[in-house]
């Protein structure tokens, strides 16, 4: 009897172990996760003042509102130039840095931590130092552009000029984070390919988008629905480009988060701020799924590629052998 109910006990330690292990997570990210999410949806759904607090249920009045608001057509729009100008180079760059580090440069170290320096420097340092260098009387920018002959722009009044601006704050924060990432997955990747690349004469260039990119393929898809939630939340940027913080004098980079502040910490509007608020949430989802399909047609449809030098060499090898 004795042993029986030892052996019970053990089983249930087997079975729920792993459970309880776990369970702190879930606990967790159900308090600052799922329960604020939740309770969006229900302040979303009422007449919610910041001072006065729930003045009744209105259903979908809010999203009603918002939905024929021009602001917030305005900033989707802002927000969404900003995100493809800041985002795509960024992947871009980022994987060329990776492999530029991948090749067994000197002094490794120094330059990882390098290109990791940006991502420390808080926002607010980067957003200072950049409107100042984006100044239309006397900034940086601008004083370059002098000297090749051209005139001086309007960084702060063009809207494409201030989102080009917005964006590269953004890709001087995140290019070297997200190289480095590419970094740790290069070098998972099996030096085998490449040799037997390098014995079929396949050039750097065939090697990269044949071997490296196929490979990478987990990473760019992580890396990509990271960026894309990353960049349509940009708040730091946009908001201290200027000094006063309210998306220009047209609005012109207002982005959405600006504007659920806008409404809900200066309209006090807590109501309809939820509402843009769960907007914004199934925004993130559609360009991430949308993201996630492009990413994984892509790189499945160059796969196969990144297969061929590794039977290549194993020809070529049994052919030596047999020899």
């Amino acid at each position: 009897m004795k042993t029986s109910w030892r052996h019970r006990l053990s089983r249930f330690d087997q079975k729920a172990s792993p459970y309880f292990y776990i369970s702190p997570f879930f606990l967790v990210f159900g308090l600052v996760g799922l329960f604020p999410l939740a309770y969006t949806v229900y302040v979303a759904l009422h007449d919610w003042d910041l001072l006065k607090g729930d003045e009744g249920f209105v259903g979908m009045d809010n999203f009603v509102e918002i939905l024929g608001d021009g602001m917030f057509w305005n900033s989707i729009g802002n927000t969404l130039s900003i995100f493809l100008l800041s985002a795509i180079p960024q992947l871009a760059v980022a994987l060329v840095i990776a492999y530029l580090l991948d090749r067994g440069l000197r002094a490794p170290t120094f330059w990882r931590m390098s290109i990791l320096i940006p991502f420390v420097v808080t926002p607010v340092a980067v957003a200072i130092i950049f409107s100042s260098i984006f100044n239309e009387a006397d900034g940086l920018a601008n004083n370059l552009l002098n000297i090749i002959g051209i005139a001086d722009q309007q960084w702060k009044h063009d809207t494409f000029l201030s989102h080009l601006a917005i964006a590269i704050m953004v890709n001087f924060r995140w290019t070297g984070y997200n190289a480095l990432i590419f970094l740790a997955a290069m070098q998972a990747i099996p030096r085998d390919y490449y040799e037997a690349a390098m014995i079929d004469g396949a050039g750097r260039l065939r090697r990269f988008f044949s071997i490296t990119i196929p490979q990478l393929r987990p990473t760019i898809i992580f890396v990509v629905v990271t960026s894309t939630i990353g960049g349509l939340q940009i708040f730091d940027e946009p908001r201290l480009y200027d000094v006063y913080g309210r998306g220009g004098a047209d609005q012109q980079w207002l982005t959405l988060t600006m504007y659920i502040y806008e409404l809900g910490w200066t309209q006090q509007n807590f109501g309809r701020a939820a509402a843009v608020a769960w907007l914004l949430f199934l925004l993130i989802v559609i360009f991430a799924a949308l993201n996630l399909a492009l990413t994984q047609a892509i790189a499945s449809g160059s796969a196969k590629s990144a297969k061929t030098p590794k039977i290549q060499k194993a020809r070529t090898v049994g052919s030596k052998v047999g020899k």
